[in-house]
């Protein structure tokens, strides 16, 4: 028994490395390599973020951001969603475009991208509700299990619009064919007008919309990059770099945005909470790093080792993500909940030190979690391979009302904040039974109605 789980990783190390040989010649390799890239920096920089302290026999903590300004400008490194969003227009732009051409549809494509998203998440939301009802029977403190559940599940905010934006890639790439980079001008100046109502005329929910908006603009980005709209010569490239810079620079430091691309509490402007054209400056520059390097980068991948990396974080990418802040919770309770790790004043040169135990501890569980749930990643994503399509009015609507259910759940698990000391599962129970149904009806539509792709 000892030995399984080296077993279980020796055979996943055997299939990332034939999945790495057999890639074909003509994939697009650096976006893979910017895809991991990206996710490994969320990670780490959301476990760099966390201070905590255990005095009194009660945890105690928040952001390092919320008490060591100097770590404000690490963020314009570590927040690298908006590269996230671009490599997802760049996937999503290719795989439709391959989809529809292979004979499927707009419905068909999206229960594959939303059977790769789901998977995963489905299988963290019940270990979550697992381990809670657990835990209150062990009799456990029911306000420990309502913040360690709010911990554990602050990634699915951004599935929530990640989920969205994917489901609005059929038109929106439809309308990106028409008119190109003109779409994602005009996001940004809406993006613009939502900053303007809510910070400076101080209108109600003034600037909501730039959830959608800021993070659409971004995708469209990737779009363009992807059927060469964008063009990818060194000039533009630095161009894009320098003149994101400048304005980030100029509406941060001269302007009236906070320095800081990571919101945290007790922050009266935040540039994520809603995205602001602050955020979008940085996504410019990111947007041109990134297509400066790409020569470099698709010819290191060439080789295999490196390659054959970017495929096993590629594979497993959702686990990843969904699973690093649980591995946070645990890390709380083995470190500091023993009395392992000392206490520190956050920012300190000793609290520095102690990252280095804290990351290698963090690191070690989230290995664990991806040995565990990784397979089921990798499963969940066979029927977007398999080429089969949907077709017909009926499964089309079970496939809307299924995604919106889902989209709606994990909206409502997202804005519920820490503490849900009232629910036994820390999350409500109805918002559950809404996001299981709508996986299960979308599970429904890929079963009952699936048909082959034509070849």
């Amino acid at each position: 028994m000892a030995a399984r789980p080296f077993l279980v990783v020796q055979r996943m190390g055997r299939q990332v490395r034939l999945m790495a040989e057999r890639t074909p010649p003509h994939r697009e390799r650096y976006v893979d390599l910017l895809r991991a890239v990206a996710i490994t920096a969320v990670v780490i920089g959301h476990w760099l973020a966390i201070y905590v302290t255990h005095d009194g026999g009660k945890f105690q903590g928040g952001s390092i951001l919320q008490v060591v300004p100097w770590t404000h400008p690490l963020t314009w490194l570590f927040q690298v969603m908006p590269l996230f969003f671009l490599v997802g227009g760049f996937a999503n732009a290719a795989s439709l475009t391959s989809h529809l051409k292979r004979g499927g549809n707009a419905v068909s494509w999206m229960l594959g991208r939303t059977a790769r998203l789901l998977g995963p998440t489905t299988i963290l939301l019940g270990g979550l509700a697992v381990v809670a009802l657990t835990a209150r029977g062990l009799g456990v403190e029911p306000a420990l299990i309502g913040m360690a559940v709010w911990l554990a599940s602050i990634p699915l905010w951004f599935l929530v619009i990640y989920i969205a934006v994917t489901a609005l890639t059929p038109p929106m790439h439809a309308v990106h064919r028409r008119v190109g980079l003109v779409v994602p001008i005009i996001l940004a100046a809406l993006v613009g007008a939502g900053d303007l109502a809510g910070l400076v005329l101080d209108v109600p929910h003034g600037g909501q919309a730039n959830f959608l908006f800021a993070w659409l603009a971004v995708h469209q980005l990737g779009f363009a990059w992807q059927d060469g709209r964008l063009p990818g010569r060194q000039s533009v490239a630095l161009s894009m770099a320098a003149a994101g810079f400048i304005a980030l620079v100029l509406l941060t430091v001269v302007g009236p945005y906070p320095v800081s691309m990571v919101g945290f509490g007790g922050e009266g402007v935040q540039n994520t909470s809603p995205p602001t054209l602050a955020l979008l400056a940085l996504a410019v520059t990111q947007t041109g790093v990134a297509l400066c390097a790409r020569g470099p980068g698709n010819r290191w991948l060439r080789r295999l080792r490196p390659w054959t990396v970017v495929v096993a974080i590629n594979s497993v990418i959702m686990t990843l993500f969904l699973w690093h802040m649980t591995a946070a919770v645990v890390g709380v309770l083995a470190l500091y909940g023993t009395g392992v790790m000392p206490d520190a004043a956050p920012g300190s040169a000793f609290w520095l030190l102690l990252r280095v135990p804290w990351l290698a501890c963090l690191a070690l569980v989230l290995t664990f979690f991806v040995v565990l749930f990784g397979g089921f990643e990798r499963r969940a994503g066979r029927w977007a391979s398999s080429g089969n399509t949907v077709k017909g009015g009926w499964p089309t609507a079970l496939t809307i009302v299924g995604v919106g259910a889902v989209v709606a759940a994990l909206l409502s698990i997202a804005l519920v904040g820490p503490g849900e000391e009232q629910e036994p599962m820390g999350m409500p129970a109805g918002v559950l039974i809404a996001y299981f149904g709508g996986v299960a009806v979308l599970g429904f539509v890929r079963w009952r109605y699936s048909h082959p792709m034509r070849e």
